[in-house]
């Protein structure tokens, strides 16, 4: 038998046992530790909510507003970047257990790449607004349905290495969770990004099943590079991977205090979710929904009041956010640019890195150019340098203003 470990919980104190699921704030809790004394941990509890959302304009002209970056194969590896997202996440629950958030106009897309996704697990928004109201409704969802669930949530457009490293952080937090704490999986920083959100590390949490937790102290906007720079020095920080694990009331609980109405607008839309007034309810409360970021909604103000832990992780990450970094997950060739797609489509003479997506069937051919990235398309051909990688979007606000709605 393991140790007994009692306390009080947080808003939902809850053992990994089950002893203390679904307690009112400030009871204690009773955990046995068996799980983690025989190396396992009951994630029976557990739900996937895969946001599948935004338009990935940095990755314009390959990325489009019907063909966003999550419904494509940017590692030539034959599965998109929504179905490696789910094959991460089954050995940790199952497709009951899974559910995608997406708008209207890429359900049907969403569906298709995934089959053994349950059809009513796909929750279809009525128009983007942002991460709090998609993963918010999940949470409203479900929680009718389990009031016990542990939500996570993954985004669908990221890139992981190292799938024990990425199950073992998940389990810690899922442990971690249950005591009533909103949980980040914090990514080891491998470069003093200035691209990425940043979250300061506190002291260790101690939970047994747990033992790399620790309190979240602040999470800090992108950082120029010398304070990018200073936060790595001290190896207090972590990337903000957007990655969120916490009880689905815990999650509704904090909405409801900072942000009501978005609270009243989602426990509305999910209290018709089953019954025939769905989609008008959801059409008129939708409608009225604040766009917030869950960062800002639950995690920030969360973390003021000492209810965020994270996760330190190590696995590999990467959220693909221009052609930079997709360049540096595919194959390289001495004096070669990267290629994603047929590189016989590709002919090059004294260059030297960069990146190149032939998507038609003509040929191009490099000479002389260095870091340079040609994304060929049968309607738009982008040419720029790995440097400016970042400011792709910028092109595609231009289209917009031209009325070229026809290449976005």
């Amino acid at each position: 038998m393991g140790e007994t470990t009692t306390g009080t919980g947080g808003a939902a104190g809850a053992s990994a046992g089950g002893t203390g699921a679904g307690q009112a704030p400030g009871t204690p809790w009773t955990w046995t530790g068996d799980e983690a004394e025989e190396g396992l941990v009951d994630l029976s509890d557990f739900h996937a909510v895969v946001p599948a959302g935004g338009a990935g304009t940095r990755l314009w002209p390959l990325s489009r507003s019907d063909r966003p970056k999550f419904l494509l194969d940017l590692t030539g590896r034959g599965r998109t970047l929504l179905q490696s997202t789910w094959d991460r996440l089954l050995p940790l629950t199952d497709a009951s257990r899974t559910w995608v958030v997406t708008g209207r106009a890429h359900a049907d897309a969403v569906a298709a790449q995934l089959p053994d996704l349950p059809v009513d697990h796909v929750l279809r928004e009525p128009a983007q607004r942002d991460s709090a109201a998609a993963i918010g409704l999940a949470a409203a969802v479900l929680v009718r349905r389990d009031p016990d669930a542990v939500l996570g949530s993954f985004a669908a457009d990221q890139i992981i290495s190292g799938r024990d490293d990425f199950e073992g952080a998940v389990e810690e937090a899922v442990v971690t969770a249950r005591r009533g704490f909103v949980v980040t999986i914090g990514i080891a920083p491998s470069h003093p990004a200035t691209g990425f959100g940043y979250i300061r590390l506190g002291k260790r949490l101690r939970l047994q099943g747990a033992p790399n937790a620790r309190r979240v102290l602040q999470f800090k906007e992108k950082p120029d590079a010398r304070t990018a720079a200073a936060y790595l020095s001290t190896g207090d920080y972590r990337w903000n991977g957007g990655m969120f694990v916490a009880r689905a009331d815990v999650l509704l609980e904090v909405l409801a205090e900072q942000v009501p109405a978005l609270h009243a607008g989602l426990v509305r839309i999910a209290e018709a979710w089953d019954g025939p007034e769905r989609d008008a309810v959801l059409e008129e409360e939708w409608a009225r929904l604040p766009a917030i970021a869950i960062d800002h909604a639950v995690a920030e103000p969360a973390a003021e009041a000492g209810r965020v832990a994270v996760v330190p992780a190590t696995f590999g990450w990467d959220d693909v956010g221009d052609f930079s970094s997709l360049a540096e997950l595919l194959p390289a060739d001495v004096d070669r640019p990267r290629v994603l797609g047929d590189p016989d489509l590709v002919i090059t003479e004294g260059v030297a890195g960069g990146v190149v997506v032939p998507g038609g069937d003509r040929v191009v051919a490099l000479l002389g150019v260095d870091d340079i990235v040609v994304v060929d398309t049968p309607d738009a051909l982008l040419v720029t340098t790995r440097a400016r990688a970042q400011e792709v979007k910028k092109l595609v606000a231009r289209a917009k203003e031209a009325g070229r709605a026809d290449v976005l």
